[in-house]
Order: C-alpha cells, then structure tokens, then sequence
C-alpha cells in the first residue's frame, strides 16, 4: 500500500484539518493543520499490509503542545478511497487515549497549466 500524496480528514470533523502523507519505501511522514491546530507533524512506517505506526507532535492555537503514539489500520471503502481505524495514545499533561477514524479525501486532478501548490 502507498500513501504517497493522499489526504486524510477526521471522519465527521469538518474542522479544516487536513493532513497530507508522504512515503519513501516504509517511512511514512504527513504535515497537518487547520481548525484549532497551528502545525502537527506524524512520522513512522508502513508495514506491508498497510498499518501505519507513527509519532505525533501538534501545536494548537492556545500554545498547547501535545504528542503521542499512534496505529493506524487501513479499511479500504468500495470507491477505492481509505479509512484508517486509529489507535492513539497521548502522552503528557492530558494524558489520554483512544479510537477514531480518518477519511481519505479526494483529491482533484490538476492540469499542468494550473499553479499553485495543495498542502
């Protein structure tokens, strides 16, 4: 499975956040933000069937730094597009953890006459 340039959201979120993968063979990276979070990193690897296990950092608007660990499993819908079932663990103050879902979104094609750059 590659994730290469595929954009994920939190099922039913509609918060603007919005994270974009990159991978290079098994390392798997995305940069996120939106809604309440000023920037969030994840960094980690894909197994072979898909899962993702990753690191998270984030910085929201009120200054709060947090991060954690995450596994992510793939569910593939019948459009083709992903559904990663999350298992996360954040670490800190506000220790928590849990289950929640990320929605690939699709992505429009873009002609190599427009400009302009999708984060």
């Amino acid at each position: 499975m590659n994730y290469e340039g595929r954009l994920f959201q939190k099922v039913g979120a509609n918060d603007g956040v919005l994270s974009r993968y990159r991978q290079d063979g098994d390392l798997v990276w995305a940069d996120f933000t939106g809604g309440k979070v000023r920037r969030g990193t994840v960094n980690g690897t894909c197994a072979a069937d898909g899962t993702l296990r990753l690191a998270y950092t984030m910085v929201l608007d009120s200054g709060e730094v947090i991060s954690g660990y995450t596994v992510n499993v793939p569910q593939p819908r019948p459009d083709g597009l992903l559904v990663l079932r999350e298992q996360w663990e954040r670490y800190g103050e506000n220790a928590d953890s849990g289950v929640s879902y990320l929605e690939e979104v699709a992505t429009p094609s873009f002609s190599s006459t427009q400009t302009g750059a999708r984060t």
